[in-house]
């Protein structure tokens, strides 16, 4: 699935997303090369055999003269000064991004970078550790990657970004961005919140409490240890949707703790959740079913494969 991606992979920022990618593809036989402000992070991807730069104008040039895919990999707080470098240094290259949130970064590029080519991009693959020592090739293997599919999209722009995604070893799931927010926003965001709560209660009960927090807090805060500034990143760029899965939460708890009070019973907010659980695991434990019956490039493609990717399925190519 690798053999097509046909250009060279420019990777701006080399953390934990970014710098996977560069190790992964670079590791299969892909021309890729890289750009991060740290120098310390620049030489140790060079002490590793990547090819890095801590010069963004002069990587950005190199993309310009090979044609290269450009893959924004920043937090979203630094992206206006990458847009801009690319608008001035790059701008006929094809650009794409694996920041969290989708139509903030889509605005952000049409009001700097209005004639650029764009395909947004975001894997769902991640751990709470970041930076250039916690990058892994494999962390991409079977996660999906939702490539921005709405009705304008251009057919060989949004292949060659599909082609990245499979490369890297995940599956492709078209979905507009306003879809892709509201659901980051329900599976990924408004769990950081959650477990940044329950990590500051279980730490204010006692020292006796974190002795005895096993599975389920263990589980259930994991991601509260990723580095804040990276957490707030991510949700305040998604303020909108994250307010309304926050509003759901707040009122299920509420009812939850009045339950509780009233009735001396937790039962409906037990039971949903263990049937919502019950359907995530059908879902995330059966081997995913593939988009068919659907070309790129023939007319209405764009919205055919949306609508079989709000069925659960993916594009394989």
């Amino acid at each position: 699935m690798s053999a097509a991606l046909t250009r060279p992979i420019c990777v701006l920022g080399l953390g934990l997303i970014g710098g996977s990618l560069l190790r992964r593809l670079s590791d299969t036989g892909h021309r890729t090369f890289g750009y991060n402000r740290s120098v310390a992070t620049v030489d140790a991807a060079a002490a590793d055999g990547y090819t890095a730069s801590s010069d963004l104008v002069a990587v950005l040039r190199e993309a310009a003269e090979s044609d290269a895919l450009i893959v924004l990999a920043t937090p979203f707080t630094a992206a206006t000064t990458m847009v801009e470098a690319i608008r001035d240094h790059a701008p006929s290259c094809l650009l794409t991004d694996v920041i969290s949130v989708k139509e903030e970064v889509a605005y952000l590029i049409a009001r700097l970078h209005p004639h650029g080519r764009y395909i947004g991009g975001h894997p769902m693959a991640g751990t709470a550790h970041s930076g250039w020592l916690a990058t892994d090739p494999s962390l991409f293997d079977g996660a999906m990657w939702m490539v921005t599919t709405d009705d304008h999209t251009d057919a060989d722009d949004w292949l060659a970004v599909a082609h990245l995604a499979r490369a890297a070893g995940s599956y492709v799931v078209p979905a507009a961005n306003d879809a892709h927010d509201r659901a980051a926003a329900a599976i990924s965001h408004n769990p950081h919140l959650m477990a940044a709560v329950t990590a500051t209660v279980g730490a204010g009960e006692s020292d006796l409490a974190l002795r005895l927090a096993a599975g389920s807090f263990r589980d259930g805060t994991r991601v509260a240890g990723t580095a804040p500034d990276l957490q707030r990143a991510m949700l305040e760029a998604n303020s909108i949707a994250l307010l309304n899965t926050l509003s759901t939460t707040i009122d299920r708890l509420t009812a939850a703790r009045d339950a509780l009070r009233d009735n001396g019973d937790v039962a409906a907010i037990i039971d949903d959740g263990h049937r919502a659980r019950a359907k995530y695991e059908a879902i995330a434990n059966a081997q995913p079913q593939a988009i068919t019956g659907v070309t790129v490039g023939d007319d209405g493609w764009q919205e055919e494969l949306r609508r079989q990717a709000h069925r659960g399925k993916v594009w394989v190519g």
